[in-house]
């Protein structure tokens, strides 16, 4: 089957070399004939994304979209959801999530039984995208409550990228399991500044 491989990294910092490498293999291991590969960085949360439209556009009826995980395809607002779901319907593409197995088994399987497994991994789906927008509005509200907490104690939101209490500030961040993004928001700079001061500690050290 023709597959079109849609890929998407938060930050340009993320770059898609693993889940390309994933992706090839999984179409390789269930013989999926890979039209293209759509890459993008841009967030999950907005439903007009360059790359996915284009890839939306290019697709005819019967081809796959396939994407490692529904975060990737999907942080939206339910309504969001729904617009893009029918989006893909409309076009008559199969979408098949690598680590939703279920998505897996429309493969090869006959009609009576793709239409029992459309019902349930619709039902999953939606459960994925809806856990993945919550656990983006989790992260939203810990940085905007860290936030609140720095400014309570006194500490100072942004500077110059040379202070350094700035780059103190970075360098503890750096250790923690945030983006790049999240950490500007916190400190109250620039994503540049944060990646700029990634290189310069790395190289110091």
């Amino acid at each position: 089957m023709n597959t079109r491989i849609y890929l998407r990294a938060s930050t340009k910092e993320q770059d898609a070399d693993r889940a390309t490498q994933l992706l090839t293999q999984f179409c390789d291991t269930n013989n999926l004939n890979i039209i293209t590969k759509y890459v993008e960085n841009i967030s999950g949360t907005k439903l007009n994304r360059p790359e996915l439209n284009k890839l939306l556009d290019d697709s005819q009826h019967g081809e796959i979209l396939l994407v490692e995980s529904v975060d990737r395809l999907s942080r939206l607002p339910m309504s969001d959801w729904e617009k893009l779901k029918s989006i893909i319907s409309d076009k008559g593409l199969r979408l098949v999530v690598v680590d939703l197995p279920t998505t897996h088994t429309l493969l090869g399987s006959d009609d009576i039984t793709a239409s029992i497994l459309s019902i349930i991994n619709n039902m999953l789906l939606d459960l994925m995208a809806t856990m993945a927008r919550l656990d983006n509005d989790k992260r939203i509200e810990r940085i905007r409550q860290g936030q609140e907490r720095a400014r309570s104690v006194g500490k100072k939101i942004g500077g110059s990228a040379k202070n350094m209490e700035l780059r103190k500030q970075i360098a503890k961040y750096l250790d923690k399991p945030l983006k790049a993004e999240d950490i500007a928001k916190i400190i109250g700079c620039g994503i540049a500044t944060i990646y700029r001061i990634k290189k310069e500690l790395r190289t110091e050290h």
